[in-house]
């Protein structure tokens, strides 16, 4: 049993877009390598108790097609290009690349491989307005050693499962002129129960919602900068936290 846990962690993460076309519709891939540093506190059998963790995330690849709306096109062309309706899916892949040692309880990596398939719908509207909303699903496969082998604590080797988690987010977001943009954001998950070595907790089920704000405001031709606040508006597990990000941009074309 953990009481009052808090963690405090920074996220340096490098990223690399790429957009092309796929039989007359546009697409992009994306690859995420995020690092991590931060510490976690908490009261465990009524002593205090703290950590600190140094590593990678897992790494994120990202590959997504425009199915309506949005056709490949060259530079000249989408410079001309005003939004209509668009529908859009993607593939998601979260690799266990992170940094992961069973015998402990918090770690950097999840030790398993997740997947999530999502359909988006974006529509302009009113001159500067946009609505963005996605469904979505994660798949979680098994991590064979969740806190497993620890010599304190004799837990032997433990198998985790998690059920899979529905999601849902809407965007609205104004565009105050080319490049810049400000959007107000919300979500909603449902699902995750995870089980250990076959036996279901039931107190694990997710049923969160989360809200926000982004802005994102150019510097130079090429530059922006990007930042976003979000925070838990209803929380049964997990989720209730607040999350501060700041983006630098770079776009060659």
């Amino acid at each position: 049993p953990i009481e009052d846990a808090t963690g405090k962690l920074s996220m340096p993460m490098v990223n690399y877009y790429r957009s092309f076309g796929v039989f007359g519709r546009s697409a992009n891939v994306l690859a995420a390598l995020p690092y991590g540093v931060g510490t976690f506190e908490g009261r465990v059998l009524e002593q205090e108790r703290s950590i600190y963790r140094s590593g990678l995330f897992d790494s994120v690849l990202r590959v997504s097609v425009n199915l309506v709306g949005g056709p490949a096109m060259p530079l000249p062309e989408m410079r001309q290009w005003r939004q209509g309706t668009l529908l859009g899916a993607s593939l998601k892949v979260v690799a266990p690349t992170g940094q992961y040692d069973p015998t402990k309880l918090i770690n950097l990596g999840s030790n398993r491989w997740t997947f999530k398939p999502e359909l988006g719908f974006s529509r302009a509207f009113a001159g500067h307005w946009v609505v963005d909303a996605y469904a979505s699903v994660w798949f979680f496969t098994e991590n064979p050693e969740f806190f497993s082998n620890n010599p304190d604590l004799n837990t032997g080797t433990q198998a985790q499962t998690q059920d899979p988690i529905g999601a849902v987010e809407v965007h609205f977001s104004y565009d105050v002129r080319p490049r810049f943009w400000v959007s107000l954001d919300g979500n909603f998950w449902y699902g995750g129960k995870t089980s250990l070595n076959g036996k279901e907790n039931a107190a694990t089920l997710q049923k969160n919602s989360r809200v926000g704000v982004t802005a994102s405001v150019p510097i130079t031709r090429h530059q922006s900068l990007k930042v976003s606040y979000a925070q838990g508006a209803y929380i049964r597990f997990g989720g209730d936290y607040k999350i501060f990000s700041a983006a630098w941009q770079y776009a060659w074309i």
